[in-house]
């Protein structure tokens, strides 16, 4: 499947616009195409939950990390301000996906 990002609506991939895709290139129905959509993230985001990487060959990996407590500051008034623990999602593209980013090719990631 082919996809450029000239062929959408806006210049951000869309939940709908994968299902869309989904519809048109493998032939699943509308409704099965988003809850096939959905799922997949849904399985994401209860893995990252539950502290589980998250690696998608060929594309890159899903992590949580623990930012430790660190004092900040209030810009407006200069007051200082402590800044809680707290965890967050971070991404590391794979080599494979940075190396099609700087030859700005597509390709299946697999």
């Amino acid at each position: 499947m082919e996809l450029t990002v000239e062929s959408l609506d806006s210049p951000a991939l869309t939940k709908a616009q994968l299902a869309d895709l989904l519809f048109d290139e493998i032939g699943l129905n509308k409704r099965e195409s988003k809850e096939m959509v959905d799922a997949f993230f849904e399985l994401i985001s209860q893995s990252l939950v539950t502290g589980e990487d998250v690696k998608l060959s060929g594309f890159g990996n899903f992590q949580i990390r623990t930012k430790a407590p660190r004092p900040g500051r209030n810009p407006r008034t200069g007051e200082a301000i402590p800044i809680e623990a707290r965890r967050v999602v971070t991404f590391h593209a794979s080599s494979k996906l940075k190396e099609q980013i700087q030859e700005g090719t597509t390709g299946s990631a697999s």
